[in-house]
Parts: structure tokens; C-alpha cells; sequence
């Protein structure tokens, strides 16, 4: 490895590492053909359905298997090799967009019932949260495998740009591609993308296993990651904040209903609300690629996420687009801090053969509480109304910040130096 690539100060130090220049394109390549397709999802749903309560439960079919199932793929992540796993999770992905291809297809649907075909869709999304309870701790492994320790913080701010830029651009042109091509032509856009990372992971060579099971049993290799999680305090804390933030703030699965009845406007525009909180968060993490969070992060964190629900509350209020796409833009930027500070906290205190395990654990308190957030968004907006529901959740985030900054020491005193 180049000695130059280890160079600390150097912001583009794991950006010289080929491999992980094609872990880039997996990472960006992933979450933009998931993302666009999610996208394209919610705007059929709500199409067929014109339901906010149908919105949710989209998030729900996914976060179903991805939780229950957590414990299990992140063991067999640690045990399995890693770029070998991601091949399998891409291609099955492949496969299902395929099947949602054609569930969009009105001509081969049309002697469906509508309830039939919005169950169908459901069952695929289900299948699709089985994929990605192995996808996320194979990724998250996989990256420490291409790059030296004394990188994990730099790689880990390029990896999670990488992530944002997808999650922008997938929604983006999700809606921009609706607009133009409708939604059936569009999921088949989202099958043709699926292809980069296929690429790209053939050209990494397979990686060596850290698992040891050093005579623990099933059972307590399963649940090893969680009692380090819950042992860990300063990894428990990053990750039950965002995670309660996401679950009570997260506004995103309500955008269809918002850009339809509240703000009057069309999928194109669907499109750039969706992406701006991407944007927002892509943009911190170029800043935090040159000025690293150093000093006081648990503070800055705290308070991040504490703008971050007023910015939810205020979109919840707006009746303009364009102060609806500025609490969503700035909402992401601080939303940022809270995932380049989590992931660097992640990558560092984890032992190398449990990375796939407390990766899983992150994947079911941090990545599925954006499912089960979008499920409590929905059954909030049947129970209290669409605009209520939002604000409501934006002044629960504001509570479970100022929460955790009494109870908790380790988040106020954290350093990321050490």
C-alpha cells in the first residue's frame, strides 16, 4: 500500500486507494438504485392507494425482516467472506427490481385488483429488507478491509458521501425520471444501475475472515455484537439518539402526501424535496472531509440533532415549497454531523471480528428506525392529521436531545482523538 495513502492530514488519502475507490462506486451505486426505487415506489403506492397510512407501510415491509433478521446476518457476515456476500446481495436486488419492474407495468397489472397489486409490491419490499439485513454489515465491513486504521475516520467521512450523493441523486431523478418516462420505465432504469456495483465488486479481491469463535455458542456468537453495543456507552448513546431522532423526526415517508396535498405540486418537485436532505448532508461531509469535528463532537452532535428537529417542525408548518426545501436542505446538513460522527465512533471502537455483528446492531436501532419511523409517520398522520403528525414529531426529537444531554456523560465528555 502506498505509504503516502496513510497520511493522516491528507483529506484524500483513502481516495488513493484503488479498492476502495471501487467500494465508492458500490456504496454510491447501491443507495442510488435503492433510493430511486423507493422513490419510485412511494409515488405508485400513493398513486394506487392515495393513503398516507399506505406510505408507511412500505417502511414497515422492510423494516420487518431487516430488524428480526439483524442478529443472524451480522454472524454470518463475520464468519462468511465479505466481497462474496455483496455479489450475492446485489444480485438478488437485481432480481427484485425486475419483479417491481413489472408490477409497475399497467398493462400487465391491469386485470389485477389494486389491493392485490399493492400487497405484491409490499411482498417484494419485504424480500428486499431480507437483502439488505446482510447488505449493511457487509459493507461496513467490507471497508475496513481496504484501508489502514489510521484511515478509518477519513474513509469513513469519503464512504459516507459517497452514500449521501446516491441518496441524493436517487430521488432526485426518481422523481425527474417519473416525470419523464412514468413509473414503469423508470424501475427499469433502476435494474440498469444495480449493474456498477456488480462491476465494481468483481474487481476486489475476496478479503480474509476475523471471525474467532473462541468455543462461544450460537447463541452468544449471536448476540455478542449487541452486548457490546449496550456495554460500549459512548457507541449506545450515538446510536439511540439518531436512532429516536430518525423514529419521531424523520418527515421524508410523508413527502408524497406533502408535495400533493399541502404544497400542490408534482413529482418533479417530489424529486428535489426528497434529495434535499442529501444535499444538506453531502455538503457538511466535504466540510468535515477538510475540518474534521475534533473538539467538543458530543456537544456539537447534540446540538446538531436539536436543530435538526426544528427543522422538521418548521417543514411540518410550511405551506411554501421553497421554505419546505430549505428546512429539508438545512435539516440534512446538520443531520451530517450526526452520521460521520457515529460512523467514525463505529469504525474505530469495533474489534475486527465483530464488525459484521455490531454493524447489524446499528443497522436495526439507526438504519431500520428510518422504516419504522416512515411507519410511525403514518399512523401519526391517520391518528392526528398529516401537519400535525410532523410537528408532533419534530418536538419529540427536541425532547429526546435535551434528554440525553442530562443522562448522559459520555456523549457531553466525547473525543474523538482518543
Amino acid at each position: 500500500m502506498d505509504s503516502s495513502a496513510t497520511t493522516k492530514n491528507d483529506p484524500y488519502a483513502s481516495l488513493r486507494i484503488p479498492e476502495f475507490n471501487y467500494y465508492l462506486i458500490i456504496r454510491f451505486a447501491t443507495i442510488f438504485a435503492l433510493t430511486m426505487q423507493f422513490t419510485i415506489i412511494e409515488w405508485k403506492v400513493y398513486e394506487l392507494s392515495r393513503d398516507p397510512f399506505s406510505l408507511g407501510l412500505i417502511g414497515l415491509a422492510e423494516v420487518i425482516p431487516a430488524v428480526l433478521l439483524a442478529p443472524f446476518a451480522g454472524h454470518m457476515v463475520d464468519k462468511r467472506e465479505k466481497r462474496g456476500m455483496l455479489l450475492a446481495c446485489v444480485t438478488s436486488y437485481i432480481v427484485l427490481g425486475t419483479g417491481l419492474f413489472l408490477l409497475t407495468w399497467d398493462r400487465a397489472v391491469a386485470s389485477l385488483p389494486t389491493a392485490l397489486v399493492l400487497n405484491l409490491i409490499y411482498a417484494l419490499v419485504f424480500l428486499g429488507g431480507i437483502v439488505r439485513a446482510f447488505t449493511s454489515p457487509s459493507n461496513f465491513t467490507m471497508m475496513a478491509l481496504l484501508v489502514p486504521r489510521q484511515l478509518y475516520a477519513n474513509a469513513s467521512t469519503w464512504s459516507s458521501s459517497a452514500w449521501q450523493i446516491g441518496a441524493m441523486a436517487g430521488p432526485a431523478l426518481g422523481g425527474l425520471f417519473i416525470h419523464l418516462f412514468g413509473v414503469h420505465w423508470s424501475m427499469l432504469i433502476v435494474v440498469a444501475i444495480f449493474l456498477a456495483p456488480l462491476y465494481s465488486l468483481l474487481q476486489i479481491k475476496p478479503k480474509p475472515i476475523h471471525y474467532k469463535s473462541q468455543g462461544e455458542g450460537f447463541i452468544a456468537g449471536l448476540t455478542k455484537g449487541m452486548r457490546f453495543v449496550w456495554q460500549t456507552k459512548v457507541v449506545l448513546n450515538a446510536m439511540a439518539l439518531d436512532m429516536f431522532a430518525v423514529l419521531f423526526g424523520g418527515a421524508t415517508a410523508m413527502l408524497p402526501a406533502f408535495a400533493t396535498d399541502v404544497l400542490h405540486v408534482g413529482s418533479l418537485e417530489f424529486g428535489f424535496l426528497r434529495a434535499a436532505v442529501a444535499v444538506g448532508s453531502l455538503t457538511t461531509m466535504f466540510i468535515l472531509a477538510y475540518r474534521p469535528l475534533v473538539t467538543k463532537p458530543g456537544i456539537k452532535l447534540l446540538a446538531a440533532v436539536f436543530g435538526f428537529g426544528l427543522c422538521i417542525i418548521v417543514f411540518g408548518i410550511s405551506k411554501s415549497f421553497y421554505l419546505s426545501f430549505a428546512a429539508l436542505l438545512i435539516s440534512g446538513m446538520l443531520d451530517g454531523i450526526s452520521v460521520i460522527t457515529r460512523q467514525t465512533i463505529l469504525q474505530l471502537k469495533t474489534p475486527d471480528e465483530m464488525r459484521g455483528r455490531v454493524a447489524s446492531v446499528s443497522s436495526m436501532f439507526v438504519g431500520s428506525s428510518n422504516e419504522l419511523g416512515a411507519f410511525e409517520s403514518g399512523f401519526a398522520a391517520r391518528l392526528m392529521g398529516l401537519v400535525p403528525s410532523v410537528v408532533f414529531g419534530g418536538c419529540v426529537t427536541l425532547g429526546v436531545v435535551i434528554t440525553t444531554y442530562i443522562i448522559s456523560p459520555a456523549m457531553r465528555k466525547l473525543d474523538l482523538r482518543a
